[in-house]
């Protein structure tokens, strides 16, 4: 069931970053950078004392949003791509 929802959040987390970033990676590509988004977003938010992702719940949705930001950010940064 853990697996089930952090799919879920995810795509959740991806989608919305896919959305504020402009320019998504389709279906399995929002999951992922959802996922790796919430490690990375709960990995920085644990480094400034805050808590990480904890569930299935608007925090840790908001933790790997910004986790996915960055990601995409920094994916956009390596490649030279630019937002539509």
């Amino acid at each position: 069931m853990d697996i089930l929802l952090w799919i879920v959040l995810g795509l959740v987390a991806g989608f919305l970053a896919s959305m504020v970033m402009k320019g998504g990676y389709g279906l399995i590509g929002d999951i992922i950078v959802g996922v790796v988004g919430a490690l990375l977003g709960g990995w920085l938010f644990s480094l400034f004392g805050a808590g990480g992702v904890t569930g299935f719940n608007l925090w840790s949705i908001f933790v790997a949003f910004v986790g996915a930001c960055l990601l995409i950010a920094l994916l956009r940064l390596l490649s030279g791509r630019r937002a539509y």
